[in-house]
């Protein structure tokens, strides 16, 4: 196999979308959309815009909800793309246009958390509550890691394996960010040795979302 050499403006390799809600300083939601986002057992690892309204507001208050959206919601969160919660709009995002009142922007539904402030977005089948153990400068100064560790998890009973605290691989298909195209899972190729929801689990046809 040959390969050429290039230079891609950027990396998304192709990743979920989340959508991150977190608290404003007047303690209204602000929600944003991202894809930069790895989990290691129950810490979720996020890598947010140093001029972001959600950087900002975790800096000062940690509690955030992870949400994450299935294929069918790409189009809310396409209307988030180009909002910002920042007023004045920062330099960085000359494309961006303030607006505070996200949730209602994107046509999404904020509902009460259990353990932190900020919502969770009812649509989404996944949604983590969490707290921000760690917000640090990123390598090269443009971004900010955050370190979230999750306190809750909530999910749509579809996606459960039944009488299990498993999601099942075959009913969730995550909304992929695939160098800046939106994109739904394919049919299952396999699964890992250590996986805990082998196909002999499965008695149900797969749903869509």
């Amino acid at each position: 196999m040959e390969h050429v050499t290039i230079a891609p403006s950027i990396l998304y390799v192709g990743t979920p979308v989340a959508l991150l809600a977190t608290e404003n300083p007047d303690g209204s939601a602000n929600l944003a959309p991202m894809s930069s986002a790895w989990a290691l057992g129950q810490v979720v690892v996020l890598g947010l815009g140093a001029e972001g309204q959600t950087a900002a507001n975790l800096a000062e208050r940690p509690d955030l909800t992870i949400n994450f959206p299935g294929p069918d919601h790409w189009p809310a969160v396409e209307r988030l793309a180009p909002l910002t919660g920042r007023d004045p709009v920062p330099a960085s995002k000359p494309r961006f246009q303030y607006e505070p009142e996200k949730f209602a922007a994107a046509g999404l539904t904020p509902a009460p958390a259990e353990l932190v402030g900020s919502p969770v977005v009812a649509e989404c089948p996944l949604q983590l509550e969490a707290t921000a153990a760690a917000v640090r400068r990123d390598a090269g100064e443009e971004f900010v890691i955050v370190e979230a560790r999750v306190l809750r998890v909530h999910a749509d009973p579809d996606v459960v394996v039944p009488g299990t605290q498993h999601v099942d691989p075959t009913r969730w298909s995550p909304l992929i960010y695939n160098f800046r195209h939106y994109f739904g899972l394919g049919e299952e190729l396999g699964h890992s040795f250590r996986s805990e929801t082998p196909r002999v689990w499965r008695s149900a046809p797969s749903k869509g979302l």
